[in-house]
């Protein structure tokens, strides 16, 4: 008896505990004017809910506080504002009492000199350098044979095998990815990178929790193997004095007659921030665009009809050049309806330098949750249906699309190299390999090579469900 009153006496305490410290959260980031929310636990407030739920939790809140309220994510307290109105003034109004925002464990990972996260000067010397590797020029004179010749090897593996569209096209986007940046092939080098790098993209969305066991313990520690690792290969490419033609190359060229001098750490920076934005809405995008092409048949023939004329002057060896990229309207509206269906960019972090209109105080975060806005019917009629040719007639540049692509001032630079990868890609997928129903299932075959098998594949959704898969022939 003594026990059992000693074990409810316990609960009791710990729930009055837990109840109070919910209490105090709520109270101390209380203050008048600001908009509704809760705030949840000191330290940790909603970034559980907030990860785990996605917008589920997004459209929770707005059902019981509208579309601006408070919250506590990513380790600080935030105003999530889903008001299409709004979102697109503090996009457009950067330098008027908004900087980007990110959070600290994204500060300390991709580093400080990482181009989402500086402002004024320095972004504007970042921004210079990396627009300077991936211009169009750059991408059709260099980048975009690397990627062609890349492309074609990686995807001609696939032949007579069980792959997990998912990891392969995450795979794909970073060993691209390294080969652009650094001409880092298949080997020890790029397998020590790709561990490294994945620990790095799961700890820039975690509570900064400097703990073993915890995903910013692990992401940070990525960080200084990444760090360690690049530095080393700056080092050998001095000594070597060798050309490699690439983005590092480029970087490490620049002299003091350049308009752009970078110190080691920001070029370390800069590189790390070129695999981390790409690795995410290349592989993303290209995996979402399977799905879709599988379960949209008349999109999926268009598609192939496109980049089958485009083989017709070729013979299986030859790749792609510009012309043949700049000829593929189809595909670019492809990748601009998954990019808006997928929501593969779900909103953007600012901060605050002084107290604005939208009842947010000097130096909380702003969540512009864009997400919505991808299903707006007065910018896209029937939005939830796939319709890649509502892209055809439209100005693809104009700032109405501007928040697929990251919003505002911070559009994306690297938008055409993504967008050249994808569509090569593509290219490649739909022309060596072709769809059939057999048996119920969904078979890859190669159109014109003899294959003893087809290619089985699962496709995944971006929530990490299963939502089709296919048999082996």
């Amino acid at each position: 008896m003594v026990a059992l009153l000693l074990v409810v006496g316990l609960a009791v305490s710990f729930l009055v505990a837990c109840s109070a410290l919910l209490r105090w959260n709520e109270v101390r980031y209380r203050k008048q004017g600001l908009p509704p929310g809760t705030m949840g636990w000191p330290v940790f407030g909603e970034t559980t809910e907030f990860l785990k739920q996605g917008p589920s939790f997004m459209k929770n809140q707005r059902l019981r506080y509208g579309s601006l309220f408070k919250s506590h994510i990513l380790g600080c307290p935030t105003v999530v504002c889903m008001d299409p109105e709004l979102n697109r003034f503090v996009l457009m109004n950067e330098g008027k009492g908004f900087v980007p925002g990110y959070p600290q464990s994204m500060l300390d990972i991709l580093g400080r000199s990482n181009i989402a996260a500086v402002h004024g000067e320095l972004h504007k010397t970042m921004r210079s350098a990396m627009l300077g590797l991936v211009s169009s020029p750059m991408i059709r004179d260099k980048l975009l044979p690397r990627i062609d010749e890349f492309m074609r090897s990686y995807i001609d593996d696939w032949s007579g095998s069980v792959i997990d569209i998912q990891e392969k096209t995450k795979e794909m986007a970073l060993m691209s990815a390294l080969k652009q940046i650094a001409s880092i092939g298949t080997g020890p080098v790029s397998e020590s990178l790709k561990t490294e790098i994945f620990k790095l993209v799961l700890g820039t969305l975690s509570l900064p929790i400097n703990i073993p066991g915890t995903n910013y313990y692990r992401g940070f520690k990525a960080r200084k193997n990444l760090v360690s690792l690049l530095r080393r290969l700056i080092e050998e490419r001095r000594i070597s004095r060798c050309s490699y033609d690439d983005m590092l190359d480029s970087l490490l060229r620049a002299d003091d007659s350049s308009k752009v001098k970078l110190s080691d750490e920001q070029i370390i920076d800069l590189i790390i921030a070129l695999v981390y934005s790409g690795y995410e809405t290349v592989s993303t995008t290209s995996m979402m665009a399977v799905k879709y092409l599988h379960d949209h048949p008349r999109v999926l023939e268009e598609l192939r009809s496109e980049h089958l004329e485009i083989r017709k002057s070729k013979s299986r060896e030859d790749g792609i050049d510009w012309s043949d990229y700049k000829t593929m309207k189809f595909t670019r509206a492809v990748i601009l309806e998954t990019l808006r269906m997928a929501t593969v960019v779900n909103g953007v972090l600012r901060k605050t330098t002084k107290d604005v209109a939208m009842k947010v105080p000097k130096g909380w975060r702003i969540y512009v949750y864009t997400r919505e806005i991808n299903y707006d019917p007065l910018m896209y009629p029937e939005p939830l249906t796939f319709n890649p040719w509502r892209w055809l007639d439209k100005n693809l540049d104009s700032h109405r699309h501007f928040m697929l692509f990251g919003g505002g001032g911070r559009m994306c630079p690297g938008k055409e190299l993504g967008t050249a990868e994808i569509a090569t890609f593509l290219h490649y997928f739909v022309s060596r390999y072709r769809w059939e129903e057999v048996g119920g299932h969904s078979i890859l075959k190669f159109p014109r090579v003899q294959a003893p098998n087809g290619l089985h594949i699962r496709v995944w959704d971006n929530q990490d469900q299963i939502v089709e898969s296919s048999s082996e022939l």
